[in-house]
């Protein structure tokens, strides 16, 4: 039986839960409210959450556009909720979005050593575009990863 996902864009009451499953995904190197009120002002159209149903929120995105280009900025799901396609549907439900917008790429840093994310991203297409030295605060490398978006060209009789 698969899980009904539910996406919506995050609302400030939401604010804590998200701190909860950032906490609960990144430990020591989660970050602060102030950052994620911040995205939510700047990305907030296409800052989601996901929840199980209607209400346990269990996971978010952010992804911020400027000049036709997007980028995924962050992504957590519970560690008590993950495998049970949460990130795919916060995925999915970005991609559409960035398409309805004529978006052409999403670009996003993941680091080298987190194969399991790596290999989510390239199963949805994203292809690594370069290795990134240094990228994260731990000093670790980052891929910039890149996904071509396409744009529904209207048919045009001849």
């Amino acid at each position: 039986m698969s899980t009904r996902f539910t996406i919506r864009r995050m609302r400030p009451a939401d604010l804590e839960r998200i701190l909860a499953i950032e906490n609960a995904s990144f430990g020591s190197e989660a970050w602060d409210r102030n950052l994620f009120a911040g995205y939510s002002r700047t990305c907030g159209e296409l800052f989601l959450v996901v929840a199980e149903g209607t209400r346990n929120i269990c996971g978010y995105m952010i992804t911020c556009t400027r000049g036709g280009r997007a980028e995924l900025v962050s992504v957590a799901v519970d560690p008590r909720a993950r495998g049970r396609g949460a990130a795919s549907a916060l995925l999915e439900s970005t991609l559409r979005r960035l398409r309805r917008r004529a978006i052409a790429r999403l670009s996003l840093m993941v680091k080298t050593s987190n194969d399991p994310a790596r290999a989510f991203y390239e199963k949805y297409g994203f292809r690594k575009v370069r290795r990134v030295p240094r990228y994260y605060e731990d000093g670790a490398d980052g891929w910039l990863m890149a996904l071509p978006l396409a744009i529904a060209v209207p048919f045009e009789r001849e």
